[in-house]
């Protein structure tokens, strides 16, 4: 017979490991000596000595499931519990029950873990549709419309909540993002017929203007001339690719007419010369205006300075393209400067504006036409009580417009 601290053979082959209960049969060994049983049946235990520490380790050191954890411990428990081993079981035993409880506690953090992502997932979402529902609200169309594809991916991002509370949130935010789109949708639409008016409107006076420039009742005609480009500035912009075509066929027009009626009173140069002086004074005040400050008055002084010279009439024939290029930089640098307001004042180019700053400038555009239309009924109290509302909300837009681009960017 052969024996160690935690195992022995008997005559019979029989092995034997010590427990606290008492020996337990391990095995029968017929194929060698005792020695060779017990050293057979050591080896089998530090073969679960290994395993458990491998165990230990991936519990502690990766990002093992609980279920899978506990899978394993059951099933090397089994082995213990098979008594197929020689040597401290107990041991063995104490270093599962113990990689148990860190198991069990490893599952309960990540249910608070989970339920805590969970309560982080569901109020990010909810922020997420609110901020939809607001921006739904919105006519800055460009910056809401990227905004709210931003949050579809931040949305896209986050986990999923039980199906019942996903499912309302994001019926929610789907209708907020359809409620824009409908919006913007209609906006765009009554913009593209306001052009499109605006073309038919300047088509008709494209066409008057045409069938003027063969007329040599110069005085009513040039009175007309002046009247069509008073219709021609209030029709508003046509299409891009209409109105500078549209543009260049009018001016064309009155350039024909102007042209003839030039000819027909070349024999007044002595008036003309005056004219000339006249214009070249006019030209003078006009390129005073430059560079172009305050829009509005520059083009009402413009406004007044070009119905000055109309009413001189013509100049010396030589003489004209350059008077008339030195009014035409000025008339070109409002335009431009009239170009960069459009562009400024557009919903498109307002969109990159933050919202409560377009929401400002709008209000304070707003204020001006307002004063504008009170002075020109001749409301002036109400004018002036516009102009200190005014005072209040352009101060709140400048500070808001503080380290913007010149287009609200």
């Amino acid at each position: 017979m052969s024996s160690d601290p935690w195992g022995r053979v008997d005559e019979t082959g029989t092995v034997y490991v010590r427990t606290a209960d008492g020996e337990q049969v391990v095995g029968s060994w017929q194929a060698g000596s005792p020695e060779e049983a017990l050293a057979y049946f050591e080896r089998k235990y530090e073969g679960l000595v290994v395993e458990i520490g491998l165990l230990e380790k991936r519990v502690k050191t990766t990002d093992l499931s609980a279920k899978d954890a506990s899978a394993a411990i059951d099933h090397i428990r089994e082995q213990v519990d098979a008594h197929h081993a020689v040597g401290d079981l107990e041991a063995l035993k104490v270093r599962l029950d113990k990689l148990v409880e860190t198991v069990d506690k490893r599952r309960e953090e990540r249910k608070q873990q989970r339920a805590k992502q969970s309560d982080e997932a569901r109020h990010a979402k909810e922020a997420l549709v609110v901020e939809a529902e607001e921006l739904a609200r919105s006519d800055q169309w460009r910056a809401a419309g990227e905004r709210l594809r931003a949050l579809v991916d931040t949305w896209k991002g986050l986990p999923r909540l039980d199906r019942k509370s996903d499912d309302e949130l994001w019926h929610r935010f789907s209708h907020a993002r359809s409620a824009f789109s409908k919006r913007r949708k209609a906006h765009f639409a009554s913009l593209d017929a306001q052009r499109e008016e605006a073309r038919r409107t300047k088509e008709r006076l494209v066409g008057e203007a045409e069938a003027l420039s063969g007329s040599t009742d110069w005085g009513p005609t040039a009175a007309r001339y002046r009247e069509l480009m008073a219709e021609w500035k209030a029709a508003g912009r046509a299409q891009r690719e209409h109105e500078d075509d549209l543009w260049n066929r009018f001016r064309g027009a009155q350039d024909v007419f102007f042209a003839a009626r030039s000819s027909v009173f070349a024999e007044r140069d002595a008036e003309q010369t005056e004219n000339l002086k006249l214009k070249e004074e006019l030209a003078e005040e006009a390129e005073k205006l430059l560079p172009i400050g305050d829009l509005k008055s520059a083009r009402a002084a413009f406004r007044t300075l070009n119905e000055r010279w109309e009413a001189i009439g013509h100049v010396p024939r030589d003489a004209r393209p350059k008077v008339e290029g030195r009014m035409h930089a000025v008339e070109r640098a409002l335009q431009e400067a009239e170009e960069t307001e459009w562009r400024r004042t557009n919903p498109e180019a307002r969109a990159r504006a933050a919202g409560l700053t377009g929401q400002l400038q709008a209000a304070v555009d707003k204020l001006r036409g307002q004063i504008d239309q009170a002075r020109a009924q001749g409301n002036n109290a109400r004018a002036d009580k516009l102009e200190r509302e005014l005072e209040g909300r352009q101060a709140l837009l400048d500070q808001a417009l503080k380290g913007l681009e010149e287009f609200g960017g």
